[in-house]
């Protein structure tokens, strides 16, 4: 019998909508949009689900400290409250920051083992501003940090690629990896803009120099800025570096509708730069890719940016 073609993998389950913020830009309804548009589009018929386990505590310690750790848990056992002045802890956040690390490793876990070819994973709350002993901007754990160390360590697969296309740099994920030369972290992002860190001069420290790329951009940059970006900057130096897995920070405020920034990338533009990256791993890694949820809070431009990444995920 002939061999079915392998589906991407999708990470979804209601309890992500269990980590409460009230009424703040990173809310449940941003997955509840997407989760019910994808299922109005037939994509559930088309994708495999993935189920999220939560992360084993020694997997977060690959990059948060254990007192962080105990930190978030005591906020959440005694009610909740403010990790800084956007970042909300509710009764349920810990449980549901363990279980958004660990959607990251299940999608990790199907994508090497064969059972999908690649995966998205639609998680909250998100994690790239996650430092190893504080949360921030919006963030509890790094989930794609903790992914990278984890396909490191349980693979062995050593070179680890991260594209950010998040309209907001990824100050925790680069301070991860800034002095190791083992993982490459790109990002694109508003610049000056939330959290201050990415400028074009940052680019590692001792043995990591030269494994970090920022490309900041002005307010207004269009499709052709990232593009240049991509075409011209990074995948030259991914083809170099000869990644064993691509993993994704797929947040969609950069997208023209978004309240958060001032980028002008548009609904399809998201399709179009998944499709770069695909090609490159295809070149390069066996189409490995892992992306997950970062920002995006306009719902409608969320539902449908969403929505056309994952459907050139589908395609590849």
């Amino acid at each position: 019998m002939q061999n079915m073609p392998l589906l991407t993998g999708v990470v979804c389950d209601t309890k992500y909508l269990k980590h409460e913020t009230g009424n703040h830009p990173e809310s449940a309804q941003r997955l509840t949009a997407i989760y019910t548009y994808l299922k109005t589009k037939g994509v559930h018929k088309s994708i495999k689900k993935i189920k999220p386990y939560p992360a084993p505590l020694d997997v977060i310690q690959y990059i948060h400290t254990q007192s962080y750790i105990d930190s978030v848990k005591s906020i959440s056992t005694c009610g909740g409250g403010m990790l800084d002045l956007d970042t909300v802890v509710s009764p349920e956040t810990y449980d549901t920051a363990l279980l958004a690390a660990g959607g990251m490793l299940a999608a990790v876990d199907a994508v090497i083992n064969g059972t999908v070819k690649n995966a998205f994973c639609l998680i909250r709350p998100p994690g790239h501003h996650a430092l190893p002993e504080r949360g921030m901007g919006f963030c509890i754990f790094n989930n794609i940090a903790i992914a990278a160390r984890y396909i490191q360590k349980k693979y062995s697969l050593q070179r680890i690629a991260i594209v950010d296309w998040d309209v907001h740099h990824g100050n925790g994920t680069q301070f991860a990896f800034y002095s190791d030369p083992s993982v490459y972290y790109f990002s694109t992002h508003q610049f000056p803009h939330y959290p201050g860190t990415g400028n074009s001069g940052e680019t590692g420290s001792n043995e990591g120099i030269g494994f970090t790329m920022n490309v900041p951009l002005l307010p207004g940059a269009d499709i052709q800025a990232f593009e240049d970006a991509f075409e011209k900057h990074f995948i030259p130096a991914i083809k170099k570096f000869n990644p064993d897995f691509i993993l994704i920070s797929s947040g969609f405020d950069a997208h023209a509708d978004d309240p958060l920034a001032q980028l002008y990338l548009q609904t399809e533009d998201y399709y179009l730069l998944t499709k770069l990256l695909i090609s490159c791993a295809h070149d390069i890694c066996n189409g490995r890719i892992v992306s997950t949820l970062e920002g995006g809070y306009n719902l409608d431009a969320l539902k449908r940016s969403a929505h056309a990444h994952l459907s050139a995920l589908m395609e590849a």
